[in-house]
């Protein structure tokens, strides 16, 4: 398949997690380019990366959207295991089916995901990693702020312009989108309601948050010596200023973009502004 097409009509990739669950995945780009791995925020999918893929793709990169277990097109976990540790374990199944070093890019539960992997068993073939909203104290506030979002609803809506109204009052900083086509890709029908596309179970089931895991994290962020870029979004109230700075003052070698016009859901709050800042760290990395 070339290039053009590639970015036409990404390769669709089936991929396998801990314990054979398996993975939905898009690939754009040569296979021979260097592999750009991106994981998607809760309740998000790989779409959330697509024009992202496409422009780092036509740059020459590998690029491969992943959708986590329970969303997208994954596989939903049948005993509902969604621990941080077992999303470390799929983590490292894909790296080692993907076959090359790659730089991992993941937003908020991503970035966690990919952070923790750095010390995991099979964590060194994450060449480089880039943070996207999210830091080792996040914000209590942002945080218990998405998850009560991820948590609202589950009885499912009458129609997708309710659902588009529920999105809006989330994400207020944010032009209501002129179609439907993006918010369809996280919604499926059932008996006549809309539903959001993601298992319930992944937070039901959950026994820490990103605010309950700081001693984890930073000392995953302390041993870190791979290249390793922050974006924050600037609007964003799970990751502060000062929950940068200290990011900052753990990993003093990594690069931070702020996005003036972003708040947690950065890559598509500016995309341009983020394709840049993680083409630019990419390239730089590679050097």
């Amino acid at each position: 398949m070339s290039n053009a097409n590639n970015l036409l009509d990404p390769l669709r990739l089936r991929l396998y997690g801990s314990g054979g669950i398996e993975l939905a995945a898009d690939q754009f780009g040569p296979v021979d380019g260097p592999l750009v791995l991106f994981l998607h925020g809760g309740g998000q999918t790989r779409h959330s990366w697509k024009q992202t893929g496409a422009k780092l793709a036509a740059a020459g990169m590998r690029v491969v959207t992943l959708d986590a277990r329970g969303h997208g097109d994954s596989q939903w976990a049948p005993d509902s295991d969604y621990r941080r540790e077992t999303m470390v374990a799929d983590l490292v199944s894909v790296l080692e089916q993907l076959g090359a070093p790659a730089v991992v890019v993941g937003a908020s539960m991503g970035g966690i995901t990919g952070l923790l992997t750095t010390r995991a068993s099979g964590g060194a073939a994450i060449s480089a990693l880039v943070l996207v909203d999210i830091v080792t104290r996040p914000e209590h506030d942002g945080v218990a702020r998405v998850i009560d979002f991820l948590g609202k609803h589950r009885d499912g809506f009458d129609t997708v312009e309710q659902a588009s109204d529920a999105v809006a009052e989330y994400m207020p900083h944010r032009a209501r989108p002129k179609n439907f086509d993006g918010l369809l890709r996280n919604l499926r029908e059932r008996d006549g309601r809309w539903y959001w596309h993601w298992d319930p179970d992944m937070l039901s089931n959950r026994v820490e948050d990103a605010t309950d895991m700081t001693e984890e994290m930073e000392a995953a962020a302390g041993a870190l010596t791979i290249p390793v870029l922050l974006v924050r979004g600037m609007k964003s109230d799970v990751v502060s200023a000062e929950g940068a700075a200290a990011f900052q003052e753990l990993v003093p070698h990594a690069q931070l973009v702020e996005i003036g016009g972003a708040a947690h859901t950065a890559a598509g709050d500016d995309n341009d502004a983020f394709t840049d800042a993680v083409a630019n760290f990419v390239l730089t990395s590679l050097s």
